[in-house]
């Protein structure tokens, strides 16, 4: 492959990414919160009198929940587009999804309460 295919292919796939971001911005208010609360913790992130790491690992633990958001946000949109009738499994990926953004948050004051008073 050649280098200018590969830098095409690059940029095409970095706006495909802003393309998500976008929509998961303008279609998801659980998303608008968690981007919100990361703007305001993760400033604070960054000038607490902790190391490196530790910065490292507070700010991780908020990009850990805009992730699992964003990877729940496309399991609905998948789900729903293939059916919206009721189904167990269809519910139960759903669930899974859930289930993943509940532990991120949950591990979001877990990873602050142990950098900042480690």
């Amino acid at each position: 492959m050649s280098g200018s295919r590969s830098l095409k292919r690059i940029w095409k796939a970095l706006f495909y990414s802003l393309d998500g971001l976008a929509a998961a911005f303008k279609y998801e208010e659980a998303f608008r919160l968690e981007v919100l609360l990361a703007l305001v913790l993760a400033p604070i992130a960054l000038h607490t009198h902790v190391s490196g790491v530790g910065k490292a690992l507070l700010i991780g633990s908020l990009l850990l929940v805009l992730i699992t958001e964003l990877l729940n946000s496309a399991i609905e949109a998948v789900t729903d587009r293939i059916s919206l009738e009721e189904h167990v499994l269809a519910k139960r990926a759903k669930d899974f999804g859930s289930a993943a953004v509940m532990l991120s948050v949950i591990n979001v004051p877990v990873v602050w309460l142990l950098v900042l008073t480690g």
